[in-house]
């Protein structure tokens, strides 16, 4: 009588099992499955992986060839716990099943290279099967896919969708009409396990409960199921363009940049603008200028040539997989979506160890790359870290901006005692100062140095003034920049002599702490700006510039018509649809004007 055959967790996962038995290998033969093997395969099941439900489809097979007299079937052992269940990485759960194919002296059967050989020592009759590679066929999931088809967008009880187009410019069209099945979804999904298996350049990027990434070649593809997501749902992203660098503007300039040293470099734009596609012709350039480049990316999708080596997360960790680049030493590392606190910091270590980093960031403009680096590196070791920006906008470079680190006196102030380290972000092409970056008082300032002949930087100073003048006032005031290092403030009558205090002490404090000359003035009835009248759909708009929040009483030609209280924004709205304001539109059009005095308090 033939031995009875022990299967372990891998080769049921497989499927190969059932494979054999259809091949005819093991008719008649007495299948033992072990308790240890159910509760692995449930255990994967419940946390949302794949493999899992696989392994429980081929015991249903296995149920269903043993009905029809083809096999017979049988569980066997002790179901293990669930602190046994959480070591199966340590192997707990093989040494149980290999237990049970000791105990009932029976063959042994395992695609498990270690559990093979430890099967091996142990003197078990044991056979090790390869698992089976079919021929990778087209997948059902590229029926969706065009030549100008950036991403498929495919969910239960929904119409297929894709974004086509060109890059910076896609929209999002439908599939057809008819909404997809949950069962159609279940059978892609399967279908797309199945080629990550089966093809050489396919793998599971990432895997957790309710979520899946996997790698197809080019083809980027997220698989959600419920609990994660309210659906089961499958998202496929390709390249559309492979651009070599030479085609970009200003890529001598920057070739130039790169192959002087190692350099710190952001790539920055929306979502969709080709920032990848442009890092990847950065890095195929860096490879042809004889440079060791190596990338960090989670998922892995950059398209570059093989003599480049992608590096995911080790372990889950991308700092893990950063000491590892370290001891190897590229001469440049593309660090694809640097987006995370940790992700920014990994970056700075790399590259204040001395190697060039290139890293592709979301934002909106090109300052927004800069300024996520604030509160996560220090302000005076940017430079070292990041001294480009290269923003990219529907496929094109259109801004780079150069990094430098100075000591002077920031834009717009003239005292010598000011001077501090400041950023000066400047226009890479014209040289021209764009920001200034540094440090007033406890905040990070990121200014931008104007042309039009105005002070950005009295906008900070107007507001420490504020700050400062806010604790010996009650009622509104108002900041007047007059030079750079002097300022009217306007205070209410009776509010001047609690701001300048006795014999001049609180202002001489006020001037002492800001560095600045600072001359106050009562708010008398000339100082009430001319009213502004807007006319909008809804709403009569009285604008008084500089008077928020303060009570004001408003005139139609010499009538009171009401008081009110001017709004944050020097706004005073009257609804259209009131009596009041229907009155005041019919005066204005009969030529009467609006005005407004201060209310007086009784």
């Amino acid at each position: 009588m033939a031995q009875p055959l022990v299967p372990d967790t891998s080769v049921v996962i497989d499927g190969r099992v059932s494979a054999k038995i259809k091949a005819g290998e093991l008719k008649g033969r007495r299948i033992v499955v072990p308790e240890a093997v159910v509760a692995e395969l449930e255990a994967q099941a419940n946390h949302g992986r794949d493999i899992g439900l696989r392994g429980l489809e081929e015991l249903r097979r296995l149920s269903e060839l043993a009905k029809n007299g083809k096999i017979e079937l049988e569980y066997v052992g002790i179901r293990p716990n669930l602190d046994q269940i959480k070591l199966a990485g340590g192997g707990e759960i093989d040494a149980m099943i290999r237990d049970v194919a000791l105990e009932l002296g029976a063959s042994f059967l395992t695609s498990d290279q270690v559990q093979f050989r430890v099967a091996e020592a142990m003197g078990l009759d044991v056979e090790y099967v390869r698992p089976q590679r079919e021929a990778i066929k087209p997948l059902s999931l590229e029926k969706y896919f065009t030549e100008d088809t950036l991403s498929v967008h495919l969910k239960e009880d929904a119409v297929p969708m894709a974004k086509r187009g060109r890059v910076g410019d896609f929209s999002l069209v439908r599939l057809g009409e008819r909404p997809l099945s949950e069962r159609e979804l279940r059978d892609l999904s399967r279908e797309i396990y199945e080629r990550a298996k089966a093809d050489p350049e396919g793998y599971v990027e990432m895997e957790k409960m309710g979520a899946t990434i996997i790698q197809l070649g080019p083809m980027r593809i997220a698989i959600a199921k419920p609990p994660f997501s309210d659906g089961l749902e499958i998202t496929a992203v390709r390249p559309v363009a492979k651009v070599n660098f030479d085609s970009y503007r200003h890529n001598l300039e920057l070739k130039a940049r790169l192959k002087e040293g190692q350099r710190g470099i952001l790539i920055a734009g929306p979502p969709g603008s080709g920032k990848s596609t442009f890092a990847a012709g950065v890095a195929e350039y860096l490879l042809t200028c004889n440079y060791v480049v190596k990338t960090l990316e989670s998922p892995r999708d950059l398209q570059v040539p093989s003599e480049i080596t992608q590096y995911a997360p080790l372990e889950g960790s991308m700092e893990a997989s950063a000491d590892i680049l370290l001891l190897v030493r590229p001469d440049y590392t593309i660090y694809d979506e640097v987006r995370k606190t940790r992700d920014f910091q990994v970056f700075a270590d790399m590259r204040l160890a001395g190697v060039g980093m290139i890293g592709v960031v979301h934002a909106n403009k090109p300052i927004d790359a800069l300024q996520r680096l604030l509160g996560r590196v220090d302000l005076g070791m940017i430079p070292q870290v990041v001294d480009t920006v290269v923003f990219i906008e529907k496929g094109e470079v259109t801004k780079v901006l150069d990094v430098e680190f100075v000591v002077k006196v920031p834009t717009g102030m003239v005292e010598a005692d000011l001077a501090r380290p400041v950023i000066v972000v400047k226009d890479f092409e014209t040289g021209a100062d764009e920001y200034e970056m540094y440090t007033y008082g406890e905040e990070i300032v990121v200014m931008p140095v104007c042309r039009d002949g105005k002070k950005p930087s009295w906008r900070l100073a107007s507001r420490e003034i504020e700050k400062e003048i806010s604790h010996h006032v009650r009622g509104p005031f108002k900041v007047e920049m007059l030079t750079d290092s002097s300022a009217v403030v306007h205070v209410p009558q009776d509010e001047a002599a609690r701001v300048i205090g006795k014999a001049g002490k609180n202002i001489d404090q006020i001037e002492k702490a800001l560095g600045m000359h600072i001359d106050v003035r009562t708010k008398e009835e000339q100082d009430i700006p001319a009213p502004r009248v807007e006319d909008t759909s809804k709403h009569l708009i009285i604008w008084l510039e500089g008077m928020a929040g303060e009570s004001v009483d408003v005139f139609v030609g010499e009538e009171p018509a009401f008081t009110a209280t001017v709004g944050r924004r020097g706004d005073i709205r009257v609804a259209k649809s009131s009596e009041m304001a229907k009155r005041i539109i019919k005066r204005m059009k009969a030529g009467e004007e609006i005005e407004v005095k201060r209310a007086r308090s009784d």
